[in-house]
């Protein structure tokens, strides 16, 4: 079969073995992979030898769960790829993605090729049959949309909650969406004007652009009488972002932060002191968190057409440039 290798920056074909079951679990055949911001960053950090992707669609076409599986031979299925182990101190505590156990578990070689092994705990837990009113692009976001709904559940985003979304690109998107799904204000700022007009096209009750810190900031707090934002999730990747999150949140309020920069800076410790700031993370999503976004795109509560540009497999490499040129919102990888 054919499998998409990074190599030292650069995307190589190979043909290698097919998966075998030997054992419980299943074989998917690869129908479609999104590309996730996190593949680029493996890819930007020289990772070699791995197959990545993981926003995997496809069709099982060999099984063996056992006798009480809910996933059959043929289904069209989407997945999760890590799985928590729900019973040590991290799972206790809700931190599922820093679980042993999810780190651990994996598909296997990655999503970017044209068949994949998952384990029953994958079937049991990450992996749901879709509808067939879903096309696979729009389904493929599943997992994405998981993470958003991890982290506005984290954030702990109510009925009325001002939302500041810094970064619109796929993930503010879904960000601003999963925000609405939980009844907040949601406000979208970005640099690129098309974004803006994304958002405001998909229920953001207000979009606008960035034009500096202290001018856009102001704008914030005009629409949040005067206070700033409840919530900033900070889906953007650019360090410069930190100084306009400090600026646009209220006093006592929270930042959010899901994305990596380039530089190791942080929030400053007496902004957090003195304004009483509540800074956390968000990483990844646990298995209800999936099957929230599942729902929430199958019932089109969260609405991801059109957000896609398809590429071939042999086509990786663009999709990567356009992705990280800005040319393309998000890729999606058909097989």
């Amino acid at each position: 079969m054919k499998a998409a290798f990074a190599e030292n920056q650069q995307i190589v074909i190979k043909d290698i073995e097919k998966p075998v079951l030997e054992n419980r679990g299943a074989i998917i055949k690869v129908l479609g992979c999104g590309l996730c911001g996190s593949d680029i960053v493996k890819f930007n950090h020289g990772v070699s030898g791995k197959v990545l992707g993981h926003e995997v669609v496809g069709e099982v076409v060999e099984i063996d769960n056992g006798l009480f599986s809910k996933i059959r031979k043929g289904d069209r299925v989407v997945l999760g790829h890590h799985i928590p182990c729900m019973k040590c101190k991290y799972c206790l505590n809700h931190n599922y993605s820093m679980c042993h156990a999810f780190k651990d578990s994996n598909i296997v070689p990655g999503g970017f090729s044209e068949y994949i092994y998952v384990t029953p705990e994958h079937l049991n837990n990450t992996v749901f049959k879709v509808p067939k009113k879903m096309d696979n692009v729009e389904i493929s976001f599943m997992e994405p949309l998981g993470c958003c709904v991890r982290a506005v559940k984290r954030a702990n985003v109510q009925k009325g909650s001002n939302v500041l979304i810094i970064g619109m690109g796929s993930i503010g998107i879904l960000m601003g969406q999963a925000a609405k799904a939980y009844k907040g204000n949601v406000i979208g700022c970005d640099l690129i004007e098309e974004r803006v007009q994304i958002g405001a096209n998909l229920n953001f009750d207000t979009t606008i652009l960035f034009e500096d810190n202290d001018t856009t900031s102001q704008k914030i707090k005009e629409m949040t009488d005067g206070d700033g934002a409840d919530i900033v999730f900070m889906t953007s990747g650019s360090d410069k972002a930190l100084e306009f999150a400090l600026k646009a949140v209220r006093d006592g309020g929270t930042i959010l932060v899901f994305s990596s920069i380039p530089n190791d800076f942080g929030y400053t410790n007496n902004d957090i002191y003195y304004r009483e700031l509540t800074v956390m993370g968000s990483y990844s999503p646990s298995p209800a968190d999936l099957k929230e976004a599942f729902d929430l795109l199958c019932t089109r509560k969260v609405n991801v057409k059109y957000l896609s540009t398809a590429y071939a497999l042999e086509e990786l490499n663009l999709a990567i440039e356009d992705t990280i040129s800005n040319r393309t919102l998000k890729a999606y990888i058909k097989l």
